[in-house]
């Protein structure tokens, strides 16, 4: 049996992108591959059996359909968590080597995902480590960019899991941060014994939502132009400064969300000239009908909000940085994205594939 953990040195990291970018270019190859989720974190019902959401997108976008309770045999409820904390759990791995061996069965290559960190799980001795360990299998670790990278962390890996480390790859890379890391960080990396796989640029299309999920995300209200409810939000700015200000910040973002008070009429109608994808009020306060009928006759839709300009900002990032790839469009550009900077040939010799 074959296998590949795909794990991160955090949460939202990118697993997902990866998991499917290599099973695709696998099933491509002409390879047989499983797929395995240990432990999901996020439970969900489907045709009346329990699993892990991610679970099962990946499993729909890699066309298996492998018995959820399987596919992850350590579901985090709520149940779950107080047994757990209770010292009450049974032998949760040996849960999971079972699964893992009947998912394998007739694979040429099980890809093992992960949930949450290298370390996520260890309060209840399923943490990424001791499950490489016990299954016996190779592993990636996929380092997201976020102001920095956690080249510390990758290096302790290394010395943690010795040869059952392929390497890393590090994603969304912003590109003025690209000298820096091919210059220092992946010489120093390399230097330590942490093989890069490969450096994913970052693409503002993998991170972006839709304005009606979004609108569903911040339990807020469409009021205007309904239906361009598909338009697409990449990044979101603060629409609480002076106009001429704003005008300035605006014309530079592109795809970009405008947040501000309901009662900034004056703002309100400068991002609408300037089509922005969508307007998002604070403070529960509706435009007046100009606004109104100026979003239709521009067709942006603007979202109505309970909470403040501030709160509003913080959901907004966490939303945007959390993003998963939920439709073909993304699935088709993250494979692609993977398959061209990802080092998956070097990945197949260390499998043994």
């Amino acid at each position: 049996m074959v296998g590949m953990y795909v794990g991160s040195t955090s949460g939202y990291s990118g697993k997902n992108l990866i998991a499917m970018g290599l099973g695709l270019k696998f099933q491509k190859d002409g390879l047989n591959v499983g797929y395995i989720k240990p432990v999901g974190a996020v439970p969900v019902q489907k045709d009346g059996k329990m699993g892990d959401e991610d679970a099962f997108f990946v499993q729909d976008v890699l066309g298996l359909s492998e018995d959820p309770e399987v596919v992850t045999p350590v579901l985090v409820t709520e149940d779950f968590k107080t047994k757990a904390f209770g010292g009450l759990t049974h032998d949760l791995m040996g849960d999971i080597k079972r699964s893992y061996e009947t998912i394998s069965k007739g694979k040429d290559v099980t890809i093992v995902a992960g949930s949450g960190s290298m370390y996520s799980g260890k309060y209840c001795n399923v943490d990424a480590v001791e499950v490489i360990r016990t299954l016996g299998i190779k592993s990636i670790v996929i380092d997201r960019y976020s102001k920095e990278l956690n080249y510390d962390y990758l290096v302790v890996l290394k010395d943690t899991l010795g040869d059952q480390l392929i390497g890393t790859i590090l994603n969304d890379v912003p590109m003025d941060f690209m000298d820096e890391l091919k210059n220092m960080l992946v010489p120093f990396l390399e230097r330590s014994g942490v093989k890069v796989l490969g450096i994913l640029p970052r693409d503002p299309l993998l991170g972006a939502v839709q304005v009606g999920e979004l609108a569903q995300r911040l339990n807020g209200k469409l009021v205007a132009a309904k239906d361009k409810a598909d338009r697409v939000v990449e990044n979101f700015l603060i629409g609480s400064m002076q106009v001429e200000n704003f005008m300035t910040h605006f014309r530079k973002n592109k795809n970009t969300a405008i947040i501000m008070g309901g009662d900034r009429s004056d703002v309100q109608l400068v991002a609408l000239e300037g089509e922005c994808p969508c307007l998002i009020l604070t403070g529960n306060i509706y435009p007046n009908d100009i606004i109104l009928t100026r979003a239709e006759v521009k067709g942006v839709p603007i979202i109505v909000v309970r909470d403040d300009t501030f709160t509003m900002s913080k959901k907004m990032d966490a939303i945007l940085s959390r993003m998963k790839l939920r439709d073909m469009v993304k699935i088709q550009q993250g494979a692609q994205i993977v398959s061209n900077n990802v080092d998956i040939a070097y990945i197949k010799e260390k499998l043994g594939l």
